[in-house]
This record gives structure tokens, C-alpha cells and sequence, in this order.
């Protein structure tokens, strides 16, 4: 009988022993150590969070590769979530953290699983958090893995660096590398998640040889990017992206440019060496960068996680050959993002559409006609929408159809989430003076996919949509489960190829497939250099 068959046993006999209420010690031995958690009696599902997955990256080791973590002694407590990476966070911003305060120790995962031993070989999903790799961690409500693994699968969500401490390059760091680069260390904190995965996932019941990764937004990057880097590609099986890819969202630097505005931060913050840059207290470092006249710092291309460019990569088939699933939300933006302050009338939605392309604005106009208001207003909105999000998820699954050899399935969800009523322990929000939305805004789908609307209070959730949620999640889990999304009850879901006429799931109350309405938008953007 295996260690873990028999701590399972005794968690069994101690709930028996327990009164009514009470939760029972659940302990797992994993490479590292001994970890327990606590159990409520009859939930069907065990979580173990706060788990370190490598060496708090501090002192020495800010801007460093993550380190293995070192073992412990005694039994490790994995009840609460770890620390939240360091960042500011406007009190308005959709975040809800459940993150055991902010840290740069942070590098910490969480694991839900249903199985009972670890002998079931569940397939496993491990999801990557949004927020422009600068905000965000795993312990947010709508990312929680408990729904996800109560439909059979072992969910796992995982803390990276942001911003300067995740994203920071500089010619020191450079030097200093074995690797000779510098930046991406909230990449390399998402590899080295994936390495623990692989490593340890096993010991609850998880299959290392099924590992699904997906995220939103700068999740949704990151898993483009995962599929592409020589570091992480071999370690998973399948990949789902919502709303972004590397391609044009937040696209990689080019390092030269990259250390240059490490070097420009050091200046503004009186450090002039990498040695006083991290003598800095974490505090001291985000002050400063406060104060550093809108400098941000994000992926690079650095040699090392990105060998080489990612269309690059993706053109000659290097990446990950493995399925895909992955679409964009109908309102990812608003039309005021293209037309600022204008009327929308045809006029000037044409004269938008001048400023943003200059000499090419002709071959944009033809494919975005617009006559009316309302044609005006949609086809603003869309444009908005390609440009921050929409063309780079685009481009991955038309690259990964070419090349990948799996197949591709692509969606647009179009459900507006309802009234939001505000976060909890935040300034409530502004009177119903908004306009009301004309499509799904970014980062929308992702209660529904995990299916957690319950878990998130800050919306006036209605019947239908706890409708699309059961559609959603779904077609979410049999992909996890299978590489396709297919499966009883739901509507037929046709794989992204030309032979098919490129057809999408558009995700809604009522969903269905269609031919992409508008493949000649993307196609005209796509020929524009250095755009959308």
C-alpha cells in the first residue's frame, strides 16, 4: 500500500472520530516534504495550498532563475495561500486576492484534487493568472480549482513575479547569467511551476503526461509563449488561451532595449549598481519605480526562454505540437479606444482609422466599412478589440494550424457578464452612468469556464448565465480531459481548418458554430508590419 493510500486512510478514520463540522488533518509527501491540509468532512475535494514550488527569490536571488526548493523536516501546514507577488493594485481594478498578504517571497502553488489515490491518473489543468504581467496570483475566487477538479481532473494555480521583480533586465544581470540573459523571471517562475508539476502532481493523483495549461490575457501570453519556449514545451499536453498571445499583445523587446530601461530605472532610483539596485528593499524598488516616469517593464526577447521571435517559432513548427483551444471576447475593448472622444459617425471613425495607420488606413477602412452609428459603434469596437487582444489569439491558432499538428479550436464568447455590485472591502463603484456594454469585456469568460460564478459575489448572477457556465466549463473539461471539447450535450464543436471554412464556437445563451464573419479583418491587419 502506498504512503499516500495510507495517509488517505487515516484522514478517513481521524473524520470519523471528528464532531460534526470538524475537518480532518490530510497529509501528502511530494519531493520535498510532508504537507497537510484540512479537509472539510464530504466536500469531494482536497486543496492544498501555500505549497512553495521554488526558493523565495530574495537577497541574492532577485532577478535570478528560480531556485529548487529545499526540503523540510516535519509536515509542512497547506491550509492557507501564500503571499501575492509584489505590485500595486488600484482599489478599482478587478482583483478579489485571497493571498496571505504581499510578498517577494511568493513563489507558491495550489492543488485541488478529487482522487482518493495516487494510482487514478487524472488528467490535471494548471491555470495562469491575468493582469498585464504586472498584477495578479493563483488565489483569486474565479481561478479557485475546486469546481474544475470535482468534474474529475487535479486543478492547479500557481503565483509568478510581476512587473519590475518578474520582468526587470539589465547589463548586469546580463553578465552574470550562466545563460547571458536577463528579464523573464515571471516566465521562468511558470516553467519551473510546470517542472513541480511534473515532478510531484503524481503523489495527488495526477497524471505528469496530461498536463493542460490555460490562462486569460497575460495567462493567456504566457501559455503561448510556454507552448513555444524550449524550457517548457516538452511538459505539457494541451493548451487553452483566452484573450492573448504573444505575437502583438505584449510582445517581447528586443534586450538591448530592454537592459537600457533597467539601466534608465537604476538612474531615477539612485542605484546605479546591480549590487545597490537588490541592497533595495522590495518597498524602496516599487516606490521608486513609481516615481520613474511610466516605465514598465515585460517580456524581452532574451536568447534564453525565447530563443528567437515566436512567429519564428512557430513557422518553422517548433513549438508544441499539441491541441489548442483558444478564442477572444466580443467587447475586449470598447469603440472609444479607436474613436477617443469622437461622435461615432462615419466621418470620423474614418479619420480614427487615418491616425492609427497613416498610409495603410485605406486597406483598414476597406475590410471595417462602416455607414451608420451602430455599423460605426460595432465595427470600432471590433477594431479595438483585434488590436489589444483579438489578432494576436488570431494569429497563434492560424500558425498552430499550419504547423502544429493537432488540432486547433477556436471560439468568440459573447456573454456580458451582468451588474457589477463592487469588491469586497473596496470603494463601491460609480452609478449606473455607463454605457451598457455591446459584447463580452476582457477577462469576462473565466467564472463561467471554471465554473465558479458562486464563488464570485460581485455580480447579480441570472439564470442564464449559470446556462452558458454549464456550456463553458464543459467544453473546457472534456478538452482537459481529451484534447477535444466535444462530448454529450453539447452543441458540435468543428476544428479550426480551412476545409471546415475556419469555423468558431461562438459561445453565448445560445451557442453555436459559425464561419468567422470577418476573417478579412485580421487578414488586413495581419499584412500591416508591425501592427495591428
Amino acid at each position: 500500500m502506498s504512503t499516500f493510500t495510507c495517509l488517505i486512510l487515516f484522514g478517513f478514520a481521524l473524520s470519523a472520530m471528528l464532531p460534526g463540522g470538524a475537518r480532518a488533518a490530510d497529509r501528502v509527501k511530494i519531493a520535498n516534504g510532508v504537507i497537510e491540509a484540512a479537509t472539510p468532512p464530504g466536500s469531494g475535494v482536497r486543496s492544498f495550498k501555500g505549497i512553495p514550488f521554488a526558493q523565495p527569490p530574495v537577497g541574492p536571488l532577485r532577478w535570478r532563475e528560480p531556485q529548487p526548493v529545499r526540503n523540510w523536516t516535519g509536515v509542512r501546514n497547506a491550509d492557507q495561500f501564500g503571499p501575492r507577488c509584489m505590485q500595486r493594485t488600484s482599489p478599482t481594478a478587478d482583483y478579489w486576492f485571497r493571498s496571505n498578504g504581499m510578498s517577494e517571497d511568493c513563489l507558491y502553488l495550489n492543488v485541488w484534487t478529487p482522487a482518493r489515490s495516487d494510482r487514478e491518473r487524472l488528467p490535471v489543468l494548471v491555470y495562469i493568472f491575468g493582469g498585464g504581467f504586472q498584477n495578479g496570483d493563483g488565489s483569486e475566487p474565479r481561478y479557485d480549482g475546486a469546481n474544475m477538479a470535482r468534474r474529475g481532473m487535479v486543478a492547479v494555480t500557481l503565483n509568478y513575479r510581476t512587473n519590475i521583480f518578474g520582468f526587470f533586465a539589465h547589463p548586469e544581470l546580463t553578465k552574470e547569467s550562466p545563460r547571458r540573459a536577463s528579464g523573464n523571471y515571471g516566465l521562468l517562475d511558470q516553467v519551473a511551476a510546470l517542472q513541480w508539476v511534473r515532478r510531484n502532481i503524481a503523489a495527488f493523483g495526477g497524471d505528469p503526461d496530461r498536463i493542460t495549461i490555460a490562462g486569460e490575457s497575460a495567462g493567456s501570453i504566457s501559455v503561448s509563449a510556454l507552448m513555444a519556449s524550449p524550457l517548457s514545451r516538452g511538459l505539457i499536453a494541451g493548451a487553452i488561451g483566452e484573450s492573448g498571445a504573444m505575437f502583438s499583445s505584449l510582445p517581447p523587446r528586443p534586450l538591448a532595449e530592454s537592459e537600457q530601461k533597467g539601466v534608465e530605472f537604476g538612474a531615477s532610483a539612485g542605484a546605479a549598481s546591480l549590487a545597490a539596485l537588490r541592497a533595495m528593499t522590495a518597498e524602496q524598488i516599487q516606490a521608486a519605480l513609481e516615481k520613474s516616469s511610466g516605465l514598465r517593464f515585460s517580456t524581452t526577447l532574451d536568447g534564453y526562454f525565447l530563443p528567437k521571435p515566436m512567429a519564428d517559432i512557430f513557422a518553422a513548427g517548433e513549438q508544441a505540437k499539441i491541441p489548442l483551444l483558444a478564442g477572444s471576447n466580443s467587447e475586449e475593448q470598447p469603440a472609444r479606444r479607436v474613436l477617443e472622444e469622437s461622435e461615432p459617425t462615419p466621418e470620423n471613425f474614418a479619420n480614427a482609422i487615418r491616425k492609427l495607420y497613416g498610409d495603410r488606413a485605406d486597406e483598414v477602412l476597406r475590410v471595417y466599412a462602416a455607414s451608420t452609428r451602430e455599423e460605426v459603434l460595432d465595427a470600432a469596437t471590433d477594431l479595438a478589440s483585434a488590436r489589444f487582444v483579438g489578432h494576436s489569439t488570431w494569429k497563434w491558432t492560424e500558425l498552430q494550424v499550419k504547423t502544429g499538428g493537432k488540432p486547433v479550436y477556436r471560439y468568440l464568447y459573447a456573454r456580458p457578464r451582468p451588474r457589477f455590485l463592487g469588491t469586497p472591502n473596496q470603494p463601491p463603484p460609480a452609478a449606473d452612468a455607463a454605457v451598457p456594454p455591446r459584447g463580452a469585456a476582457h477577462s469576462a469568460e473565466i467564472q463561467y469556464a471554471m465554473g465558479n460564478l458562486d464563488l464570485d459575489k460581485r455580480y447579480t448572477w441570472e439564470p442564464a448565465d449559470y446556462k452558458v457556465a454549464e456550456i463553458v466549463q464543459g467544453y473546457f473539461v472534456n478538452f482537459i480531459k481529451t484534447g477535444n471539447p466535444n462530448g454529450p450535450g453539447l452543441p458540435d464543436w468543428p476544428a479550426y481548418q480551412a476545409d471546415t471554412g475556419f469555423q468558431r464556437m461562438r459561445l453565448d445563451v445560445t451557442s453555436c458554430a459559425e464561419a468567422e464573419p470577418h476573417r478579412e479583418r485580421y487578414l488586413a491587419l495581419d499584412a500591416i508590419p508591425g501592427r495591428p
